[in-house]
């Protein structure tokens, strides 16, 4: 393994396929916290040796599921002890409209990261912002911080745009690369 550990939140399994991409791409573990958004004991031993943690989750009324957020209130005793100090860090969210808000839940979850005492890592490539520019592009929706994703609210987890998929192991190979640089 990479070093790279993808902790995320799905409601509706699109979110689960962006992180199942962006681990390709990172050759990354992949931790899925449930329903009741709780991890499996063994999620936590996993998130203390990995090098990297990418964090991920849907946007839903403007910020983080509130599985995610429990998460990250679990975490705050790992906060105390600076257990994740000086860890890489990186995160995406998938919303339903372009937008959607998404700027917000990513704000978060690098405010989360810094919280920790982490350092982030950003999505380092350009936006398609041209009048030619299609949702099968690189970057299509144009995040910076970090990688921002839409599933239409009547699309199947089958029909995720092509170019967000492809954004995330882009991400994925960028995350893998900086945290190799690192170790």
């Amino acid at each position: 393994m990479s070093g790279i550990v993808v902790v995320y939140h799905s409601g509706y399994g699109h979110t689960r396929r962006v992180a199942e991409y962006l681990a390709r791409g990172a050759k990354a573990e992949l931790i899925a916290i449930d329903d009741n958004g709780d991890l499996p004991e063994s999620a936590w031993d996993k998130l203390a040796e990995a090098k990297t943690i990418v964090f991920g989750a849907p946007t839903y009324m403007g910020n983080a599921s509130w599985q995610f957020k429990k998460f990250a209130d679990a975490t705050s005793k790992i906060w105390f002890m600076r257990g994740w100090q000086n860890k890489l860090f990186a995160g995406f969210t998938n919303s339903a409209s372009p937008a959607g808000d998404k700027g917000l839940t990513l704000a978060w979850l690098q405010t989360l990261a810094g919280q920790h005492g982490g350092i982030w890592i950003s999505l380092g490539m350009l936006p398609s912002n041209t009048k030619a520019a299609q949702n099968t592009d690189l970057n299509a929706l144009g995040g910076s911080t970090g990688l921002l994703v839409q599933s239409p609210s009547d699309a199947s987890v089958d029909e995720i745009p092509q170019g967000g998929l492809d954004t995330a192991t882009a991400f994925g190979t960028r995350i893998a690369e900086i945290t190799e640089q690192f170790a």
